[in-house]
């Protein structure tokens, strides 16, 4: 029985207890709480305990910094996906000889089991305590406002009040101490040996070009040393599927410089792959009651400000071009220019095509559905391959419904994209509700459609059977959205396919349809994008299968080596055979050897080969090498150009002969 008032470390003895929930609150486990709080455990293994165990372990980091380099100034460091960052200002750049000593510092510090003690300051007393810290300075003064701060901030500022934690020796002595937010473990040697040093970076403070560059050290850390080596295993897993690296090998993309960052060309391998992806997303949109229609890529500037774009997203959006400005022989202007802009979102021009004649609820639901290119001004610093691009293609559709359709097109939509995913080769999902946060003005319209729509995308969520996890904040200014995120080969999620309800944007273009009671009505509008964009699931797909794609969407399907160059005739009557039935099948009559021809298609990752020697030839057979090395032999040819276009038609990965069997 506990005697109240008490703390954590009295009501919760298990070391693998790092923090308590207490009224919905994170809090250190010395806070002291009464018997009509509503307590909870927060264990070490738990999303917030492992958030807690990487920021504690990001200060550990900076007090060894600031060790090794005295000089340094502290910039912010917030816990992120498997790991943690801290930011620097250093005179000269991190090395990896500088990281080794670090690190050694830092299993100091984790072994002298310095105490994390929160203290509640004042702002006065905060700047004066940290004088020598002039980043810190900077969010003291932007408190209140932490999601300008910085991205990352609010770990360390927000609304409420300030506080230091200190870093506390076992002498009661203040070893160190930095603005922070917490909770934090109880002590640094609860940080244990499941954590390392992963990459140095640069980072602009506060995300901006025209703020000191800092050097940002990163790093990961897990409650065990096993579960730190799982994850090293499951980078380097990922390093070996890495899309830009696979890309290169496999020749199917770039990033020209003459071009410009984050705008990629599509080589014939990839543009092959691409062009399979985009056919079968078209046929599945046709045979569902989908109509295709086609926009431009420019836009005058009024249409954006219609649909709220230049509101609330023009930071994301290319500069405008003034164009049609008509100037006289004097040089005076007799018309002005109008500013046109590369387009960021195909809904715009949707509305329009909708708005174009009148509209009967006969003809709804209306799905209008475009692989429309559209381009937003990312950072440089966040681009990353084909995940985050400049230049994109969507896969965009906009349906527009009654208000009575509402959940059974949601239901369809969602249907339709788990599965035309699993016909990709994904197959394992789960669903993020993503909602607008209270008090937030980026989120536009009325409070009782925002509910409304919340909770019908909630009912449909929750009727697929699948997990449903809240994302707090995460929706569009115009309204909530449901996403699906789909683990690949190696465990990794991604967001996939959004499916978005909007009350809004109807209201905005003034959209209408008769009903039938012969009166005007407003349609409601879902947005659903089921690729996210072409460029992007490209990528996905690529590490999923490491390069090894299924048969449909193989570049290069089957290769025909012979024995020797005497049945190379034979083989290529067969290719013949098979280019007739649509199969992208070559043969290589080139000099190599037989196995070193192997070899380089194997590495190409063909998932067919087919091989004749004078067995074959005078049998009329062909025999088949897989991927993994194994065969089968002395297969007639007809049955093995049925294998191969029955493996196609059925999206079959085949990899090893018992996959084609």
């Amino acid at each position: 029985m506990t005697d109240f008032p008490a703390d954590g470390f009295a009501l919760f003895p298990d070391r693998s207890v790092v923090a308590l929930r207490v009224n919905g609150e994170l809090k250190d486990l010395a806070t002291t709480v009464t018997a009509d709080d509503a307590v909870e455990p927060v264990t070490v293994d738990s999303a917030d305990g492992l958030s807690i165990l990487r920021h504690s372990t990001a200060h550990v980091l900076a007090q060894a910094v600031q060790r090794v380099k005295p000089q340094a100034n502290l910039g912010i460091g917030p816990p992120v996906t498997d790991g943690f960052y801290y930011d620097f200002q250093v005179d000269e750049p991190f090395t990896p000889d500088d990281l080794k000593v670090i690190k050694k510092e830092m299993e100091r510090i984790v072994r002298e089991n310095q105490r994390f003690v929160r203290r509640v300051v004042t702002d006065d007393e905060a700047r004066a305590e940290l004088a020598d810290e002039p980043f810190k300075l900077e969010l003291i003064g932007l408190k209140g406002g932490s999601a300008e701060a910085a991205e990352g901030a609010s770990v360390e500022v927000g609304a409420g009040e300030l506080t230091i934690y200190d870093n506390v020796t076992r002498d009661g002595e203040t070893a160190w101490k930095d603005l922070c937010r917490g909770p934090h473990v109880p002590g640094t040697r609860l940080i244990g040996n499941g954590w390392d040093l992963t990459r140095i970076a640069g980072a602009y403070w506060r995300g901006s070009e025209k703020n000191p560059q800092l050097q940002r050290i990163y790093g990961t850390a897990w409650p065990t040393k096993d579960e730190l080596r799982a994850y090293q295993h499951r980078l380097e897993e990922a390093a070996k599927r890495d899309h830009r690296k696979l890309g290169k090998e496999l020749d199917l993309f770039s990033f020209p410089d003459e071009i410009g960052p984050g705008l990629s060309v599509f080589h014939p391998k990839g543009g092959i792959i691409r062009y399979e992806i985009e056919r079968y997303m078209r046929e599945r949109l046709l045979a569902s009651g989908y109509e295709v229609v086609n926009t431009p890529h420019i836009t005058k500037g009024d249409l954006f400000m219609t649909s709220g774009h230049l509101q609330w997203y023009a930071d994301g959006m290319y500069p405008p071009m003034v164009l049609d400005e008509v100037v006289d022989a004097d040089g005076h202007v007799s018309r002005e220019g109008q500013e046109y802009y590369l387009k960021p979102m195909n809904c715009p021009f949707h509305n329009l095509i909708f708005r174009s004649r009148g509209r009967s609820y006969r003809e709804l639901p209306l799905r209008l559905s475009e692989f429309g290119s559209v381009y937003r001004y990312e950072k440089s610093g966040t681009l990353s391959g084909l995940t985050r691009v400049r230049g994109m293609t969507q896969d965009d559709t906009h349906i527009y419904v009654t208000a009575d359709q509402v959940k059974g097109e949601l239901t369809h939509s969602l249907d339709f994209v788990l599965q035309t995913l699993r016909d990709y080769g994904l197959n394992d999902f789960y669903l993020e509700l993503s909602t607008k946060e209270e008090g937030n003005p980026k989120f536009i319209g009325d409070d009782t459609l925002w509910a409304e729509a919340t909770e019908t995308l909630r009912e449909v969520a929750e009727a697929s059977g699948l997990e449903l996890v809240p994302d707090p904040g995460g929706a569009a200014f115009y309204g909530p959205k449901i996403s699906v995120q789909a683990r690949d080969a190696i465990g990794r999620t991604w967001q996939m396919s959004t499916i978005q309800l909007d009350f809004n944007q109807p209201e905005r273009f003034e959209l209408e349809y008769t009903g039938p009671d012969g009166e005007k009505h407003r349609p409601v509008m879902i947005h659903r994008a089921l690729f996210g964009s072409v460029e992007r699931f490209f990528a996905i797909l690529l590490e999923h299968y490491a390069g090894a794609f299924p048969v449909w969407l193989a570049p290069v399907q089957v290769v025909a080596v012979p024995v020797a160059a005497e049945y190379g005739d034979y083989l290529q009557g067969i290719v013949a055979d098979l280019k007739t039935a649509g199969v992208r099948a070559e043969a290589d009559h080139s000099d190599d050897r037989m196995q070193k021809k192997i070899r380089t298609h194997t590495t190409q990752k063909v998932p067919l080969m087919l091989i004749a020697g004078e067995q074959d030839r005078s049998n009329g057979t062909v025999s088949f090498r897989f991927r993994d090395g194994t065969q089968l032999n002395g297969i007639p040819v007809d049955e093995a150009v049925a294998r191969i276009t029955g493996a196609i038609a059925a999206r079959t990965l085949v990899n090893t002969a018992e996959d084609l069997a």
